[in-house]
């Protein structure tokens, strides 16, 4: 499931935009903003995957816009003016929808858009990691969690563990983000080794059990629907 958002301060756009993302069953569409200073908020705390922008804005241009998103949003500028499709492409734009666009454009778009997010999270099947002087291979799939300590983050894989000089903020941004999730100030999780989940933590193997602070257990619950039939 595509996680998006709609930034347009036309009213009627963002309804077209609702309209046509309730049809495509991939993408769920989170959130739509008349205001890019209110979506910009809204990212700061909610990751997507996906941001659908108008270019004419008035707080600030779609294109200047979409250079303050995180490297891993991708972007559909949907706007009425065809002559920045060439400064869209050249800030890696996934596609330029000119209005008033069909569904079957925009389902296009969308097609387009999960094909470039797929192939993104199957590209990094392992990250490497200072240890010391050297480059240390991790195996994404294998990752279980990671543990902030101290200036220190411990890397645990299903056989071993690897200690190096980083920050959180920094993991969550090398991980992608599909997979793991951050459900404590001093863990993130590989969502795919979920064994059991309980109020304040969950079983990642059979000795393996991380604590989950409150203030993420909600976000973790939503996460998980997207890929398991949660009740």
């Amino acid at each position: 499931m595509i996680k998006a958002i709609a930034i347009d301060d036309e009213p009627m756009a963002l309804e077209v935009i609702k309209a046509h993302s309730a049809k495509v069953g991939f993408l769920d569409l989170k959130e739509t903003f008349v205001s890019a200073i209110e979506a910009l908020d809204y990212l700061k705390k909610n990751p997507v995957d996906l941001v659908f922008l108008d270019i004419n804005m008035p707080d600030i241009s779609g294109l200047d816009f979409s250079q303050l998103l995180p490297k891993d949003a991708g972007v559909i500028f949907t706007t009425a003016y065809s002559q920045y499709a060439v400064d869209a492409f050249n800030l890696s734009a996934i596609d330029y929808l000119v209005k008033p666009f069909d569904f079957s454009r925009f389902m296009k778009a969308c097609q387009k858009a999960s094909e470039v997010i797929n192939k993104e999270e199957t590209e990094m099947p392992y990250i490497f990691l200072k240890d010391g002087y050297d480059l240390v291979r991790i195996a994404v799939a294998d990752l279980l969690y990671v543990q902030s300590e101290g200036n220190y983050l411990t890397f645990r894989e299903k056989d071993k563990k690897t200690v190096t000089r980083m920050t959180m903020t920094e993991a969550v941004e090398t991980l992608p983000a599909k997979s793991f999730m951050r459900v404590h100030k001093s863990y993130i999780i590989n969502l795919a080794h979920i064994q059991k989940i309980e109020r304040h933590q969950v079983s990642l193997s059979e000795k393996e059990v991380v604590p989950v602070a409150s203030n993420y257990h909600t976000d973790l619950m939503e996460a998980l629907k997207q890929i398991w039939t949660v009740k």
